[in-house]
């Protein structure tokens, strides 16, 4: 295994599980999206720039989803929360597999494939 998956396989149900199925859609929805273990949690790279990272913070009892600039998808995407008071990322909380909208997680996933690309680096703030 890699340290990704060793990442994923540590954590306690639902959130191992909420990963794998987040992993799986990401990787079906972008098949050459890239995979990074870096600041000691998984990120998805798309042309070499951070996209996508997700973790669970200490204290909460949710996937925190991250979307690097989610800043940018927060308006046509209103189920996207700026917690922690962050610049840029806005992430999806998920406490359940059973709240997840596969068909608008498929297309935030492309539209945050297309922002990234657009951009010149993936950190602006």
């Amino acid at each position: 295994m890699n340290s990704i998956d060793d990442y994923i396989y540590a954590q306690v149900e639902p959130y191992d599980s909420i990963m794998i199925y987040f992993r799986s859609i990401i990787s079906k929805t972008l098949p050459e999206i890239g995979e990074k273990y870096s600041y000691k949690i998984p990120f998805f790279m798309w042309e070499k720039r951070p996209m996508i990272y997700f973790n669970v913070l200490k204290g909460t009892n949710f996937v925190d989803v991250a979307f690097v600039q989610g800043i940018l998808l927060e308006h046509n995407y209103p189920q996207l929360k700026n917690y922690n008071n962050r610049k840029q990322v806005r992430s999806l909380q998920i406490k359940t597999i059973e709240e997840i909208d596969e068909l608008m997680l498929v297309q935030l996933v492309k539209d945050a494939a297309i922002k990234i690309g657009n951009s010149s680096k993936a950190w602006f703030v």
